[in-house]
């Protein structure tokens, strides 16, 4: 039997499911300066899966790379939750939502 698949499909569940409140904390936190961060996660991983040799490491290793990437639109969009109130706004960073 070959479980590679298998493997892959639960590996891109988790990485997914575990960027989803990564991106709402990034984006609290530090605001689109975030971007940055996802921006380097995804090169590093997308360099690391190209030397990889096992083909399900390497293929877990794209997943969250360009999950990572995925992050830095997130972080676009999550700003976009956060003025329509959707989620809660950073007080600290008060002036970053306000319109100039």
């Amino acid at each position: 039997m070959n479980y590679n698949g298998l493997i892959v499909g639960i590996a891109t569940f988790l990485i997914i499911g575990m960027f989803h409140p990564i991106v709402i904390k990034a984006e609290y936190r530090f605001g689109l300066k975030s971007i940055w961060g996802f921006a380097t996660l995804g090169t590093i991983g997308t360099i690391a899966s190209l030397l990889v040799d096992n083909q399900t490491i390497s293929t877990i290793i794209g997943v969250f790379a360009f999950s990572a990437f995925w992050g830095i639109t997130e972080v676009i969009e999550q700003r976009q939750r956060v003025l329509r109130g959707w989620f809660p706004m950073n007080p600290k960073r008060k002036s970053d939502y306000e319109k100039k």
